[in-house]
C-alpha cells in the first residue's frame, strides 16, 4: 500500500493551497482517510478525514470553514482543500488511512492508522 502526498509549498498568508493524497496498493471502501500536520517540535495533529464508503466528513475547530477534504473515487486521490491559510498552519501534512474497528473510526489516536504517506511541506508566510 502507497499513500503519496503532493500540492505543498509557499504562500502568502490568507492564501489557498491544495493537496492531493494519491492511494494505490488495495481498496480503501472501509477505510477513513485523513490528512494530519506536524509542525517542527510538535505532536502530529488531526486536521480532516473522510469516510471513503460515504463521503461524510469530519474537521477538529481548528480547520473548520477553512479546509475541505474530499474523494475521488474513479482516481483512488483524496485532497484537501486549505483556504484561508495562516502562519500557524505550517507543518509537514500528511495522508493516513485507517481500517474500519467495528464501524468505528478513532480519528485522533495516531496507531489507529494503518497506512501513512511520506508528507508534503506547507509553508505559510506572513
Amino acid at each position: 500500500v502507497l499513500l503519496v502526498e503532493s500540492g505543498g509549498g509557499l504562500v502568502q498568508a490568507g492564501g489557498s493551497l491544495r493537496l492531493s493524497c494519491a492511494a494505490s496498493g488495495r481498496t480503501f471502501s472501509n477505510y477513513l482517510m485523513a490528512w494530519f500536520r506536524q509542525a517542527p517540535g510538535k505532536e502530529r495533529n488531526f486536521v480532516a478525514g473522510i469516510d471513503w464508503s460515504d463521503g461524510t466528513t469530519f474537521y477538529p475547530d481548528s480547520v473548520k470553514g477553512r479546509f475541505t477534504i474530499s474523494r475521488d473515487n474513479t482516481k483512488n486521490t483524496v485532497g484537501l482543500q486549505m483556504n484561508g491559510l495562516k502562519p500557524e498552519d505550517t507543518a509537514i501534512y500528511y495522508c493516513a488511512a485507517q481500517s474500519s474497528r467495528g464501524g468505528r473510526y478513532y480519528f485522533t489516536d495516531l496507531n489507529s492508522y494503518d497506512y501513512w504517506g511520506q508528507g508534503t511541506q506547507v509553508t505559510v508566510s506572513s
